[in-house]
């Protein structure tokens, strides 16, 4: 039987927590014990994260952010340095779709978005708290990826592109930290029942899918002081996930 993860006295950041995945994510985080600093733009969903992390005895700092603003991420990473003085998880779970349309007629401005929230404000995040991460015992950081990434489907190309370099800058950066005692992987979640899922599919039945809250029991041991693994790209499939390393 596999022990229950343990986070007491562990510091979190989940982004995307006011939704889907990242606030189940949140709330598994918290329940394992961990202060959780849940960030995102939904002040609303937010806050209704704060009532039930507390409701369920545990702690959380909520910080309203869109991560377009990068010295607002900037900002962030001070400000758990004052406050903490380090940080144990990062989990940069934020995401848009931008839009499926042939390559060609995609707008400027939708691309544009992509590529900034998905990529460039992680690649922002990891610079903010990659510092933080090496001051814990055991800093774990868990990108979430897609399988579009290596499918390469028609019409999905902004998306897929962006999640391809969220798995290079994941990889790279595991390499760095190969003698730190930092962990870093990608989390492919597959098919999961969100809104940005329905966007993607809207003829797609959503019951069919699994609920963001088994996802997200999934993802949360990566965050374990005891996981050994780093650089590599774990997968949902057949209810559970399965890691995999990417050709060198």
């Amino acid at each position: 039987m596999t022990p229950a993860l343990d986070l007491s006295g562990r510091v979190a950041v989940v982004t995307g927590a006011s939704r889907g995945i990242g606030y189940f994510i949140a709330k598994e985080l918290a329940a394992a014990g961990a202060h959780v600093i849940a960030v995102a733009r939904t002040v609303g969903g937010l806050e209704e994260l704060d009532d039930e992390i507390k409701a369920a005895g545990g702690q959380a700092t909520l910080v309203p952010l869109d991560l377009a603003d990068m010295a607002g991420i900037d900002r962030l990473g001070g400000a758990i340095h004052e406050r903490w003085g380090k940080l144990d998880v990062l989990v940069a779970n934020a995401g848009v779709l931008g839009v499926i349309s042939p390559i060609g007629h995609v707008e400027a401005k939708t691309f544009e978005k992509v590529m900034t929230i998905n990529v460039t404000s992680t690649w922002r995040l990891i610079r903010s708290v990659d510092p933080l991460l090496r001051l814990s015992d055991a800093g774990r950081a868990i990108v979430l990826s897609s399988n579009a990434a290596h499918s390469a489907r028609a019409f999905w190309a902004p998306y897929a592109a962006s999640k391809a370099a969220v798995e290079t800058m994941m990889r790279s950066w595991a390499h760095e930290a190969e003698n730190l005692p930092l962990r870093v992987n990608a989390a492919d979640p597959g098919a999961t029942r969100t809104a940005m899922r329905a966007q993607a599919m809207p003829g797609e039945d959503p019951e069919t899918l699994p609920h963001p809250s088994e996802i997200a029991k999934r993802i949360v041991p990566l965050a374990s002081p005891a996981l050994k693994e780093t650089g590599l790209i774990f997968q949902a499939k057949h209810n559970r996930f399965v890691a995999y390393r990417q050709p060198e």
